[in-house]
């Protein structure tokens, strides 16, 4: 689905939701995936994609203690794949496990620990090793129908990749990333509007207040 068929449900249901803020977040996620439909190059797309996904699964810090970040987005993902009663999650990381997953997971630059390598803190076979496990440990996981493990891989990818341009480690219109920008873009452009649906399916649930939530004036 995209924004406008997304936004028109939204819409049509929000009065029933269990709670003013899971539509709060649903219409903060929704702003910004209509924004990454609008612009065409793959930094910018990878930005608000991300963005939308942020206000998705983020939520009042005080409310649950995660250690980290990847934590918090992962019990996200193990929520809907639980809601996920169609498959739908499952069945589109299978059909792109072929095509941009695998480039995805076989790309060096967006696995943290080749970067410890270039930092020193590990030897080469120690980043080689990493990856290798985690294209094993994937395509287990997809054979086992576990959905949370095969997606939490391939969010550390693309987390990668988010800090790097978020905290000023890529250049815009870059040459040197346009291969993992591309595939994570398009990635993340299927499968945030599947979150957002997902979310809008366990619409009776309770899902935390949103970060930052709303001050009237």
């Amino acid at each position: 689905m995209n924004y406008t068929e997304l936004k028109a449900r939204h819409r049509s249901e929000r009065e029933n939701y269990a709670s003013n803020a899971l539509s709060l977040r649903l219409h903060r996620a929704l702003s910004w995936l209509n924004k990454a439909e609008q612009v065409e190059d793959d930094d910018s797309k990878f930005i608000f994609l991300w963005i939308a996904f942020n206000s998705a699964y983020a939520q009042e810090s005080g409310q649950k203690h995660y250690d980290t970040e990847r934590e918090r987005y992962i019990a996200f993902i193990e929520r809907l794949v639980s809601l996920d009663s169609e498959k739908k999650l499952y069945n589109l990381v299978w059909s792109q496990y072929s095509s941009n997953i695998r480039s995805i997971l076989n790309n060096q630059f967006i696995l943290a620990d080749y970067w410890r390598f270039q930092s020193g803190d590990i030897k080469e076979n120690a980043w080689i090793e990493a990856k290798n496990k985690a294209m094993k440990a994937a395509h287990t996981a997809l054979a086992h129908n576990d959905t949370t493990t095969v997606l939490s891989i391939i969010l550390s990818r693309l987390y990668v990749l988010r800090n790097q341009i978020m905290h000023g480690g890529a250049t815009y219109g870059s040459g040197a990333n346009r291969q993992q920008l591309a595939d994570c873009s398009a990635l993340m452009f299927d499968i945030v509007p599947l979150f957002i649906e997902l979310m809008m399916a366990g619409q009776h649930q309770v899902w935390g207040d949103a970060a930052y939530p709303l001050i009237e004036h």
